[in-house]
């Protein structure tokens, strides 16, 4: 099945509510970056949230970026998602390896630390939207229902999980999103606490072959849950070639020079989705004349 979202609706609009799946997009960035199970497990998380924030904004040309800077090993962890879903991303140290935690899980707080979680919003504004807060626990679904609460004032419920199977491969991922509106009333909100408290991790529910819309289906079916969208999730890179080249051409004539008259190739690899392109001492000396 590929990854998708659902956008939904209930208790008469006073909840909000999404929810994803996105193993294939997570093992396709396992795969780019190579990284670690509990790497895997981080930057997973953080991509199935970006999914399900992006598809928040409203523009079309609308870009998150969602940000971890944590003390733990993993240094940290960056995503970015745009409003039709599409998401990449990358840890700062892909090769990461710590014991199971406590519970015999994945220890992604041990990995994160201490730090600070920003969002930041490009809206086609002068100044972009950013809002930071500090990490919670590490966990990254706990960081971010206290961003919403705190940075945007929006009480909201954030589950996020990814499982891996035993070779390291990516066997599921996703996540949900629930929000209340501010004219919700006090007998949903109870009600909903209470339904939380009892609900099984979102690892679980995917493993039992629950769909984005099961998930909330056992989440908010009791309020009247409405699907009002579907949408494909996929990990995307708009890198290409051409932006490698403007990124080179900026970086001024005198450290082009110094590349040209060391006499060798270069390789420069994107952040996000891990391609290299190679530029040879002819093409570079193309970029210094443009």
């Amino acid at each position: 099945m590929p990854d998708y979202l659902v956008r939904a609706t209930a208790a008469n609009q006073q909840i909000r509510a999404f929810a994803v799946t996105g193993r294939d997009t997570v093992e396709q960035a396992r795969q780019a970056h190579n990284t670690s199970p509990v790497a895997t497990a981080a930057l997973g998380r953080l991509l199935c949230a970006g999914a399900m924030m992006g598809a928040m904004l409203k523009g079309e040309k609308d870009v998150l970026t969602l940000q971890i800077k944590g003390d733990g090993p993993i240094g940290g962890i960056t995503v970015t998602g745009d409003s039709r879903a599409r998401v990449k991303g990358y840890v700062n140290q892909p090769d990461v390896w710590l014991p199971p935690n406590a519970k015999g899980k994945l220890d992604v707080a041990g990995a994160v630390g201490r730090g600070i979680l920003s969002v930041m919003k490009d809206m086609g504004l002068k100044e972009p939207y950013s809002g930071q807060t500090a990490l919670q626990t590490g966990e990254i679904a706990e960081d971010l229902t206290y961003y919403f609460a705190t940075s945007e004032q929006v009480p909201s419920s954030v589950g996020l999980g990814v499982l891996m199977e035993k070779n390291n491969t990516v066997k599921q991922a996703g996540g949900f999103i629930l929000q209340l509106m501010p004219f919700t009333e006090e007998k949903v909100i109870a009600e909903l606490e209470e339904k939380l408290a009892r609900v099984t991790s979102v690892t679980a529910m995917l493993d039992n072959g629950k769909t984005p819309e099961g998930i909330l289906e056992e989440l908010i079916g009791d309020f009247g849950l409405e699907i009002t969208d579907r949408m494909p999730v996929q990990f995307y890179c708009d890198c290409s070639r051409r932006r490698v080249e403007k990124v080179l051409h900026s970086i001024g004539r005198k450290e082009l020079t110094d590349m040209i008259q060391e006499g060798k190739d270069i390789e420069v690899k994107c952040h996000f989705c891990n391609t290299a392109y190679r530029f040879t001492v002819e093409e570079l000396a193309d970029i210094l004349k443009g």
